[in-house]
């Protein structure tokens, strides 16, 4: 079909046949560097950013595919429509056009209004389902093909380029006889005759369903990376609050509401992980009880997130209560044991309970697979005995067993979770620990003794949440 000309304005020169090669050069080496990153790219479509970014490349090749073969037809121009003995059987689809089924995504028509008469190149026939031995349908008929929802757009781009001389550029979607749904973008321009009246209109028409496929699954995994990043947000938000809530907002040194003489200086800390989006289940706490005594403990539910934040909170409410109705740190540990076992979630935890008895300056103490409290005492620290303990919600019959240990004024007792350090071991934590005993000596108040540790532990890069307690006996 040859090429119409309005009659307002010449017709443009063809590019040569060497710069278009030289631009299907570049296409294509473009096209293979974007699918060399895409390989590169691999993902197990778990997580919502990576399927976005896939998503973004197969549109991408999507997009260059289209460009390399609009090139090609440019170059070596439209394939004829396929006529005589040699073409498809009646009522066949037509053939593939030649360069593969890229090329047979671009048709062209032209209708003459003075005639009525319509001409359709071979690959509008294809992208239509239409058999090309059939005559091309006229503008009046091409509604029919259209989908009917979409068929005022059709009829409005048409109606605008025949009476006003405006451009067609939009989308529609055809049904083909198949049954298949596919969308076609169309643009074309009137053909003006000597009086200005329009005499013909020509249009080309794009099959473009694979494009709006591709940028659908774009949209959608946007939306769900965006809809995955709120709700991190969110739950990153409730879980820091939680923990905020259930935590004691300790400023300094605390001083418990004693009734007699103060007994144990104490100051805590939680150093945060270096992610800071990750909101672990550790905990520290300081409850002074009825009788006098004090409790001390320290505990680290494993996970990060909302979940665990909530278990946190609900293992340490039960550690209050079981401390103030008088429960010993040993069976303390045995029934939050067994508290953690019934929990709909299954999961792990460790933790340190101690009493601090201060009419006889002893320290009642169990542990359930955590690392045990540094005593430092005349300038050295050691670790103390642990009694038998396992994980918190490993063994449903587990019991745990307790210890007493007679503490001295100036005595500095250090209840810690895991995680000081990044990468390492708890025994490599607790040797740096031991290290500090010196400046521990000299330092005036437990606060003092806080401030140190986070000047060791503070910029280690932790992958999750510590904690530190200390208790300085004063009298």
């Amino acid at each position: 079909m040859p090429s119409p000309v309005s009659a307002d304005r010449s017709a443009a020169q063809p590019p040569g046949r060497g710069s278009v090669e030289a631009l299907i050069t570049q296409a294509r080496r473009l096209k293979g560097d974007v699918d060399a990153v895409r390989r590169d790219t691999r993902s197990d479509g778990a997580d919502p950013e990576e399927r976005w970014q896939r998503a973004l490349y197969d549109l991408a090749l999507h997009q260059l595919d289209d460009l390399d073969a609009h090139l090609a037809q440019l170059r070596d121009g439209p394939a004829p429509a396929p006529a005589g003995p040699e073409g498809p059987p009646a009522g066949g689809p037509a053939p593939a056009a030649p360069g593969g089924s890229l090329l047979s995504r671009v048709g062209s028509a032209e209708w003459n209004l003075l005639t009525d008469e319509a001409t359709w190149s071979g690959e509008l026939y294809q992208i239509l389902g239409l058999d090309p031995a059939r005559p091309a349908l006229t503008l009046d008929e091409l509604p029919s093909l259209v989908l009917e929802e979409d068929r005022p757009r059709l009829t409005s781009m048409v109606t605008d380029c025949l009476v006003d001389a405006k451009p067609i550029d939009g989308e529609f979607r055809v049904v083909r006889p198949d049954a298949s749904l596919r969308t076609v973008h169309m643009m074309g321009e009137p053909v003006l005759g000597a009086d200005g009246g329009t005499t013909s209109m020509w249009a080309v028409l794009r099959d473009v369903s694979e494009l709006r496929r591709s940028q659908r699954t774009v949209c959608e995994t946007r939306d769900s990376l965006h809809r995955h990043r709120r709700q991190e947000q969110t739950e990153h938000r409730i879980a820091a609050e939680l923990q905020e809530a259930v935590l004691p907002p300790w400023r300094g040194s605390l001083r418990l509401p004693h009734q007699g003489p103060v007994a144990l200086d104490l100051a805590a800390h939680r150093l945060p992980a270096a992610t800071p989006t990750l909101i672990g289940g550790d905990w520290y706490d300081a409850l002074e009880l009825s009788d006098g005594q004090t409790l001390l403990t320290v505990g680290d539910l494993t996970g990060q997130g909302v979940s665990v934040a909530s278990g946190m909170a609900m293992l340490l409410g039960a550690v209050r209560g079981m401390a103030l109705a008088g429960t010993e740190p040993g069976q303390l540990l045995t029934l939050l044991n067994q508290l953690l076992d019934t929990t709909v979630q299954p999961a792990l935890g460790s933790a340190v309970c101690c009493r601090y008895r201060p009419e006889s300056r002893t320290l009642v103490w169990a542990q359930a697979g955590h690392p045990a409290p540094l005593l430092y005492r005349d300038g050295t620290g050691r670790p103390l005995n642990a009694p038998d303990g396992v994980l918190l919600g490993a063994s449903s019959g587990a019991v745990y067993g307790q210890s007493v240990v007679t503490l001295q004024p100036g005595d500095l007792l250090l209840l810690h979770t895991d995680g000081l350090m990044s990468g390492q071991g708890r025994t490599a934590a607790v040797d740096r620990l031991l290290d500090l005993a010196a400046r521990f000596g000299t330092a005036r108040t437990a606060q003092d003794c806080v401030r140190t540790i986070v000047e060791e532990f503070g910029g280690a890069g932790r992958e999750d949440d510590a904690c530190v307690l200390v208790a300085k006996v004063t009298a």
